[in-house]
């Protein structure tokens, strides 16, 4: 697929999806500080061509949870309020300011941590990291999460190798209308 399409798609609807979503962001960050005092969660993840960027999402763990790959944290971390936004998926919002910023696109492999070594090794034998991460892609849409760093770095080849429009808008509306579950906590 068409690079310079995919940029211009990501930007106007990130860009919409934040003017829409503005009263969103605004409701949920009002609650978030009563919630855990601190609601945006800002992480350092691995980009495209294995460059850093700081992910931006609400929070919904507590403040003093430990920054590991959600599949590694407890599930007591969670709150209540990021129960909720976990479910309704309202916690990856604010990654549109990154898919703006083109940083991320709207379907590409999820951004794994630096110290996912076994996830990097995998992804970038298969060339994974020459594409920027996504929000959602066939990975998510399958549940595969990165507690399976093989399988997940075959998927997310296999997903950059059929990417075509119908595809990108199949991957969004999938994740809109609840598959996938996102990265499992334990």
């Amino acid at each position: 697929m068409n690079n310079l399409l995919i940029r211009i798609l990501d930007f106007l609807m990130a860009f919409f999806g934040l003017i829409v979503t503005f009263p969103i962001l605004l409701i949920v960050t009002i609650i978030g500080y009563f919630d855990t005092g601190s609601p945006i969660f800002i992480q350092q993840r691995v980009g495209k061509n294995k460059k850093p960027f700081n992910l931006i999402k609400f929070r919904t763990m507590s403040v003093d949870t430990k920054s590991v790959a959600s599949h590694l944290a407890s599930s007591a971390s969670i709150t209540k309020l990021g129960g909720f936004l976990r479910k309704t998926k309202v916690d990856e919002l604010p990654q549109l300011i990154n898919v703006l910023k083109g940083e991320m696109s709207f379907v590409g492999p999820r951004p794994n941590l630096f110290n996912q070594e076994e996830l990097i090794a995998e992804r970038d034998s298969r060339g994974v990291y020459n594409v920027l991460p996504g929000i959602t892609g066939l990975g998510q849409v399958s549940n595969i999460d990165m507690s399976t760093p093989k399988l997940l770095a075959e998927t997310d080849l296999k997903m950059i190798e059929s990417l075509s429009i119908k595809n990108y808008f199949k991957y969004i509306m999938q994740t809109a209308t609840g598959s996938g579950s996102g990265d499992a906590v334990s």
